[in-house]
């Protein structure tokens, strides 16, 4: 039995639609789960969950609000109700605001809280009720390496990426006897199309500097976390939870 096998698993993956997250939902797919791609924008979406159809995968879209709770309610009714039950949670949405601490607003500390944090405790609390039932789960939290080290005007993020390190030991901790897995994978400066431009154009200087602190000498793209992705919510893990696996070309050390 390959232990890498994903068929017939059910993969949810919040912000699946683009970057880091259409990454592991192209990834998750092509080792044979059905990927269900959760994203505000509707249409954005369902052109993901399209895009994965093409190639032959199999996916489709819920859109929901992951900083509601009765959105997140909806969302996994709905994928329960369709497929059935949900093994694997791609708890990947976020955001970042780069402003000194002293200009940091309530507004400012709130957007970036209720997104990074209180939206995976709820969408790990939702999910975790329907994977506790079924006496088994995977839960895979997108953190950052900032979580463990600081880079400058990211004091909000730090905090919520920190915060989700130790939520994920905690439901690690809770839910190990129901035969449920819950780790980080915590990424590096990654070259998506929402910074592309930011590091390519606007602040090369930026890149130089990462590339000067990172051992393997390269940014990463977001097919380099596929393979960490994979394993974790794989049978190979099977003995794994609790843990930050920091996927950062050595940015860490």
């Amino acid at each position: 039995m390959d232990l890498f096998d994903l068929s017939g698993r059910i993969a949810v993956v919040t912000g699946g639609n683009r970057g880091i997250g259409l990454g592991i939902s192209k990834g998750l797919a092509n080792a044979g789960a059905t990927v269900v791609i959760v994203n505000r924008k509707a249409a954005e979406g369902q052109s993901a969950a399209e895009s994965l159809r093409e190639d032959g995968l199999s996916a489709v879209a819920v859109p929901a609000d992951v900083t509601s709770t009765s959105s997140i309610n909806q969302m996994v009714a709905k994928v329960i109700g369709d497929l059935g039950r949900i093994d694997i949670l791609v708890n990947n949405t976020g955001v970042l605001v780069k402003k000194p601490v002293v200009e940091i607003s309530e507004e400012d500390w709130d957007y970036v809280i209720n997104t990074n944090l209180k939206a995976v405790f709820f969408c790990c609390q939702t999910v975790g009720r329907e994977m506790i039932k079924n006496n088994r789960g995977r839960i895979i939290n997108i953190s950052s390496n900032v979580s463990s080290r600081q880079q400058p005007l990211r004091s909000v993020y730090a905090t919520s990426k920190a915060g989700l390190n130790n939520l994920t030991r905690a439901l690690a901790q809770e839910w190990g006897s129901y035969n449920i897995n819950v780790n980080v994978l915590a990424p590096s400066v990654t070259i998506t199309d929402m910074n592309k431009k930011y590091f390519l154009e606007e602040h090369p200087e930026a890149l130089e500097e990462y590339l000067r602190l990172t051992p393997k000498g390269r940014v990463a793209y977001p097919g380099d976390y596929v393979g960490a992705a994979v394993f974790l919510a794989s049978d190979a893990s099977d003995y794994v939870t609790g843990q930050i696996l920091f996927v950062d070309g050595g940015l860490t050390l």
